[in-house]
């Protein structure tokens, strides 16, 4: 499903509500569980992330996949929302979400 930007009534790609259980690391802190609940090409939301910084990019490992960089972009009481420091190519987004639905 396509979904204009807010911002600029542009297509920013597919998106697809999904929950997967991940882990995210942040600089040398140690890795934590984190529900994976929206996914797109180019980035991610997440359920809370106690203690994360704006300034500090994080990684996240989704069963199955390479390690993925990302910044995060806003956060709020219940959701961290992240973007790819690499957006997702369009056929590995389509297999993780596959394999979400799966589950």
């Amino acid at each position: 499903m396509n979904v204009l930007s807010s911002e600029s009534g542009k297509p920013r790609g597919n998106r697809t509500q999904i929950t997967i259980t991940c882990e995210v690391r942040q600089g040398t802190r140690p890795w934590k569980i984190a529900k994976l609940e929206d996914l797109s090409e180019s980035g991610f939301r997440i359920g809370w992330l106690p203690n994360c910084r704006m300034d500090t990019p994080l990684r996240i490992r989704i069963p199955g996949m390479q390690l993925l960089h990302a910044h995060i972009r806003w956060q709020d009481e219940g959701s961290v929302g992240c973007q790819f420091i690499n957006p997702l190519h369009p056929a590995v987004f389509e297999h993780i979400a596959r394999a979400a639905s799966q589950t």
